[in-house]
């Protein structure tokens, strides 16, 4: 076993340098080549298209992240609650997003948007991000409900608490760590799609990686490992926090 030990850390630490050293790379490169470190950060946000990009996304986000909280929330509680047919069906449709290659979830949200008749632009791009980001979210809440001691609920239906009272006060205080993860995992993976998006968004609604995207046909410069560096902090920050969450 402990002759073992070091090829083992030597496996890890060679399967870490693999992942995580071109990003530092790209940070790195970030902060180089300008007359000061943050100097092609100012020149990727003084971009006009690209601010409009990354208005875009955050908006996509934040839209994204409102109805797949709420409606994963809510198929969570009923699936905790009710004893329904068909139910373990229903979760295995809630894995479906996760192992459906996105370029079919992308064709088929935009030949269902044509269907409809809907208008591509931010508002199809919320609803196709939504239609994957809402199963991370009902599957975080569902783990943590599970996770929950019923008897707390039922002292309080004990002590005269109506059901309100008793969802308010005792249950969603329980899910609050896990409903606050399941946001941000659902804001970060609606705000770094790329392939979804270039499916659903029209004219005018063109998100950060679509932006990038679109940069990289000409060249990789500066600006963009800038413009990429903060798309990979603010992700880490994200996902750092929801673990953070989770833990507690």
């Amino acid at each position: 076993m402990f002759k073992r030990r070091p090829v083992l850390v030597a496996y890890a630490g060679f399967l870490l340098f693999f992942l995580y050293f071109p990003l530092l790379v790209l940070s790195i490169s970030s902060f180089r080549g300008g007359p000061t470190f943050y100097h092609w950060y100012r020149r990727a946000f003084s971009d006009p298209q690209l601010l409009l990009a990354l208005r875009n996304s955050i908006a996509i986000g934040l839209g994204t992240t409102v109805f797949s909280t709420l409606l994963g929330t809510l198929a969570a509680l009923g699936m905790r609650k009710e004893q329904f047919w068909g139910r373990v069906f229903f979760e295995s449709l809630l894995n479906l997003p996760l192992v459906l290659p996105e370029i079919v979830m992308g064709l088929a949200m935009l030949v269902w948007f044509v269907f409809l008749n809907i208008t591509l632009g931010l508002f199809s791009v919320v609803l196709a991000h939504t239609t994957f980001t809402v199963s991370y979210v009902t599957l975080i809440i569902l783990a943590r409900l599970k996770g929950m001691d019923p008897l707390l609920e039922e002292a309080a239906a004990d002590l005269g608490a109506t059901p309100w009272r008793t969802f308010s006060r005792v249950t969603l205080p329980l899910l609050l760590p896990a409903v606050v993860s399941g946001a941000l995992l659902a804001f970060t993976l609606s705000f770094d799609d790329f392939l979804i998006t270039f499916f659903t968004a029209g004219v005018g609604s063109d998100t950060l990686p679509l932006r990038i995207y679109s940069m990289m046909r000409f060249g990789v410069t500066p600006e963009m490992n800038a413009i990429s560096s903060a798309m990979l902090f603010l992700t880490l920050g994200a996902v750092l926090t929801v673990f953070r969450l989770r833990k507690d």
